[in-house]
């Protein structure tokens, strides 16, 4: 069962976190930390399901929320505040013995995996941090590709995976593609067919949605074992 914690970050203030542990016979040596989208928690059904799958299939995954979220604003917090708490995830895994020791993985949904992007980008990012993965990447505001937030990514040396929508308003796998190509470090792009920034597909469409989140869940385990060195 996914086990319920609390993260505290600045000033004594906490936030709730859910570690899920890996399932399996064999777990594979690694530790993601998901931030979730701009408007909705660690709690939806998209978090849980990347959280229950990726652990299923040998990986462990802490989720948490941030500040604004958990006191019930809608506005994103600030950036800087948000990386302070995605920081406090970070840390609060080597709080927990079987997840310490594990090569850290960081990403999230949407703003999740931007924030993430930016620790990764940082001068200090986490001492063992092995990967970024990046569930739809919001490369721009919606149908807004005059403003890319691209800038901070070609700081980034560790591996990234992203799973981008081939429908996603805030970027196309395309536009993407362009600028993964002039980055210096590894990266995975794997498009999610039919898939919008949540990777919610048609309701005519040949897979289930559980069958379009499977598909995801493997290149991520593909993606952590090949990071991993495993």
């Amino acid at each position: 069962m996914p086990e319920s914690f609390e993260i505290e970050i600045e000033q004594g203030q906490r936030v709730s976190a859910t570690a899920y542990h890996a399932k399996v016979g064999a777990p594979i040596a690694a530790t993601v930390v998901l931030g979730h989208g701009a408007g909705v928690d660690q709690r939806s059904a998209f978090m849980v399901a990347f959280g229950s799958g990726l652990s299923s299939r040998g990986i462990n995954v802490v989720t948490f929320n941030f500040l604004y979220m958990d006191q019930g604003r809608s506005a994103p917090d600030s950036a800087p505040r948000l990386e302070s708490a995605f920081r406090a995830a970070i840390r609060s895994v080597k709080n927990i013995p079987e997840l310490a020791s594990a090569r850290l993985f960081i990403g999230g949904k949407s703003l999740g995996g931007r924030i993430a992007s930016h620790l990764a980008a940082s001068e200090q990012p986490a001492a063992n941090l092995a990967g970024l993965i990046c569930l739809g990447y919001p490369l721009h505001p919606p149908n807004r590709p005059e403003k890319p937030r691209t800038e901070h990514l070609e700081r980034i040396r560790v591996p990234i995976f992203i799973a981008q929508g081939s429908r996603d308003a805030f970027g196309s796998p395309a536009e993407l593609g362009q600028v993964l190509t002039q980055l210096k470090t590894p990266t995975r792009l794997f498009v999610v067919e039919g898939g919008d920034h949540s990777f919610t597909v048609p309701k005519k469409w040949p897979k289930s949605q559980n069958e379009v989140y499977a598909e995801v869940q493997e290149e991520i385990v593909r993606f952590v074992g090949q990071s991993s060195g495993l």
